[in-house]
């Protein structure tokens, strides 16, 4: 059966049944329907929270095989849940772009799956919606007060950085020209779209640790510069606090469920590629508060979400992982050793010797950050035991155990070895995980760290763009701000063909984002864009709805 086949015959629960797994009194619950529900923060118990063990799930370099993190991070928390230990599963919320694009739907696969299938993928509860209101109505008093001629702030409209978003892959709103047609539309300049998963606005979201803390962080977005070189921000347009009424709903996070009912809490979409890549900081503490084990992931591979996850979200809340899951599969390990696409599932040790390097890697950079870890062996009904069996012993060779799970299959019964593991490592772990730098460092310092220990880069390379932007981070004070690096997930650097472990590259760093309300400064590598395009057969054509409401082709 597809996925999507599976989840139709699954028999959900009532969301109030789930909510009672967790103590959650149904009358609180903010209701969407029968299978969706938003939880008030109130729940948020930081002090219980800090003694419940944390478990980040992450991966090796995607490939086009796939390796199956978010189905690896919802099996697991099934197969904890079997071992008898409560949990629940901490997830972001998949984003239109790639569920109409390449990649498709984001509620894990087979027997672990988070449900209602369908919901979660398209509009789910509307939090996408209202980030995307929320940073469209900034760009909207921007342009209006730039017209403005009786309460105008002085802004110099070229050097507005505040772009517009929408949930969509539209390569032909990267660049736009807005307020043309006459002065009673606006004054003309150029400005841009970037997808929502990329809005700073989701960042401030998912950074945020209440109501009042989100208002705060919009007010500390950057817009831009007046005629005189003063720097102006959101809340001198007096726009956060409408910002933050728009998002009142959204901040809250949302309770879903497994096919197996383990409880499931999705919020936020960031992108790890070119946003933080890790759901919301409410909604990781609401899973600790509520369960014994918080199982979450961090987007892409481990040189992405997962080190944003340490340097910045855990930076800032304090939240700290017992364990690493690091998830690989045959098929993606040999593409990495020059395997071709369609030759992925015979056996091909040679390939597998070549491209296990990209594992051993990400193993490194875990150790880096002093951090227990497990790899999880996403398993194929095809695959060969003696490349298993390989994999797992170069692993204790690396002094790191290897588990094979197959939770596609058999959801938390494939994943019941790797809970135990999981369970012993986080128990018996003493590490407490060090971050790649420290804030205070200049900005250049920083990048170099990441690009030099993380990526294996021997060199930065900075644009004339670029140059001038760390100027301008200089001058408004902003030099302490972590950094979110925008590259490629499909490769360690930043040339998406560079597959495997590749080494003595140079990093191109094309220009710096500020991101001062979400509290980070955002380096834009090689050619990524923070608005993405479809590819030339996009998912979205092979979807189609019938008289009944029935969805077909979402995978």
């Amino acid at each position: 059966m597809t996925d999507i086949e599976i989840a139709r015959k699954a028999k959900m629960k009532h969301i109030n049944e789930i909510a009672d797994i967790l103590g959650i009194d149904q009358d609180d619950l903010v209701h969407y329907g029968k299978y969706k529900a938003k939880i008030p923060l109130k729940y948020i118990d930081r002090e219980k929270g800090s003694e419940n063990t944390l478990i980040l799930v992450s991966a090796i370099s995607p490939t086009p095989a796939g390796e199956g993190k978010t189905t690896m991070s919802i099996g697991l928390a099934q197969g904890l849940n079997k071992i008898g230990k409560k949990t629940t599963v901490v997830l972001r919320e998949p984003s239109l772009g790639p569920v109409f694009g390449i990649k498709g739907g984001a509620a894990g696969g087979g027997f672990s799956q988070v449900l209602p299938m369908e919901d979660i993928n398209l509009h789910f509860t509307g939090d996408f919606a209202a980030i995307e209101r929320a940073h469209n109505l900034l760009s909207a008093m921007i342009d209006n007060n730039v017209q403005s001629t009786s309460r105008s702030l002085g802004l110099d409209p070229r050097t507005v950085v505040w772009k517009r978003v929408m949930d969509m892959n539209d390569r032909s709103l990267r660049h736009v020209v807005v307020g043309l047609g006459g002065r009673t539309m606006g004054v003309p300049r150029e400005t841009g779209f970037d997808i929502t998963a990329a809005s700073e606005i989701m960042a401030i979201l998912c950074l945020a640790e209440n109501l009042t803390d989100l208002k705060e962080k919009l007010g500390n977005i950057f817009i831009g510069y007046t005629n005189d070189k003063k720097p102006v921000f959101a809340r001198d347009l007096n726009a956060h606090g409408a910002m933050a009424a728009l998002l009142k709903d959204a901040i809250m996070p949302n309770l879903v469920q497994t096919l197996e009912g383990t409880p499931a809490i999705i919020h936020g979409g960031p992108f790890a590629n070119i946003a933080q890549g890790t759901n919301s900081v409410i909604a990781t503490r609401m899973g600790l508060s509520l369960s014994e084990f918080a199982v979450t992931e961090a987007g892409f591979g481990f040189d992405l979400g997962a080190e944003k996850f340490f340097d910045i979200k855990c930076g800032y809340s304090g939240l700290s992982p017992k364990a690493v899951v690091l998830v690989a599969t045959l098929r993606a390990l040999k593409y990495h050793g020059g395997a071709t696409p369609e030759n992925l599932q015979q056996p091909n040790m040679d390939a597998l010797k070549k491209g296990i390097v990209n594992l051993e890697k990400h193993v490194e950079n875990i150790q880096r950050f002093n951090v227990c870890a497990v790899v999880a062996l996403n398993r194929f009904e095809n695959d060969s035991q003696e490349e298993l069996d390989f994999i797992k012993q170069r692993c204790r060779e690396l002094n790191i155990a290897a588990v094979e799970a197959d939770v596609w299959a058999k959801g938390g019964d494939g994943a019941i070895d790797l809970a135990k593991k999981v369970v012993d490592v986080a128990t018996r772990c003493t590490c407490n995980f060090q971050p790649m730098y420290d804030w205070k460092w200049d900005v250049p310092r920083k990048i170099e760290a990441i690009a030099t220990q993380i990526y294996g880069a021997k060199a930065i390379d900075y644009t004339a763009k670029a140059k001038k932007d760390l100027q301008k981070i200089a001058s408004l004070g902003l030099n302490e701000l972590p950094v979110c690096i925008a590259k490629t997930q499909k490769s360690l650097s930043d040339n998406p063909d560079l597959l495997g472990r590749p080494k003595d590259f140079v990093v191109t760093v094309r220009e710096i984002e500020i991101a001062s309300g979400a509290g980070f400064l955002v380096p834009i590598t090689g050619d990524i864009m923070r608005m993405p395009g479809l590819p030339a057969t996009p998912s979205a054509e092979m979807m189609d709805v019938d008289a009944d409401g029935n969805i077909t082709g979402l995978f």
